[in-house]
């Protein structure tokens, strides 16, 4: 009994490794006359035609995350990264798009409300820390004058 199962088990292997050696190449090969695009690399919102804007507030205060939040659950249950556009907003609804632009140098970005806050006295939205650098060119100190508007459908 001994023998026939060393028999069986060898034949396997034998009949395994002959059926990966037989020289033909199973992996996918691209087509050569399909032209790949490259994608687009930039983490960004996108919003396809025109953009419909409703003007929500003008000359109010944002700050942005400090790193240490990086990775926790936002108040809509969503994992935070502060190198994404996010934005976080006490009456906002989850979801909701916008277009936070700066006073001073008329730099924008949209980005989604995806948590509650801030709950700091004359603080109306706080942002992403890459989202902040973009419209700020990444200089200056923890807040700026901003101009809101939501994005609608």
């Amino acid at each position: 009994m001994k023998k026939v199962i060393v028999y069986i088990v060898f034949v396997t292997l034998a009949v395994l490794l002959i059926s990966t050696t037989t020289g033909r190449v199973f992996a996918f090969q691209a087509d050569p006359k399909v032209k790949v695009n490259d994608t687009i690399k930039k983490d960004s919102i996108t919003i396809q035609g025109g953009l419909k804007l409703k003007n929500y507030k003008k000359n109010v205060h944002a700050s942005y995350y400090a790193d240490r939040f990086n990775g926790r659950r936002t108040a809509s249950g969503r994992k935070f990264d502060n190198a994404k556009y996010t934005a976080a907003h006490r009456n906002l609804p989850f979801g909701t798009k916008i277009k936070v632009t700066n006073v001073a140098n008329k730099k924008a970005v949209i980005v989604e409300v995806t948590d509650r806050g801030p709950f700091s006295r004359g603080r109306e939205i706080d942002l992403s820390k890459k989202a902040f650098m973009e419209i700020t060119h990444g200089k200056g100190r923890g807040f700026v004058n901003v101009n809101i508007e939501v994005i609608q459908d």
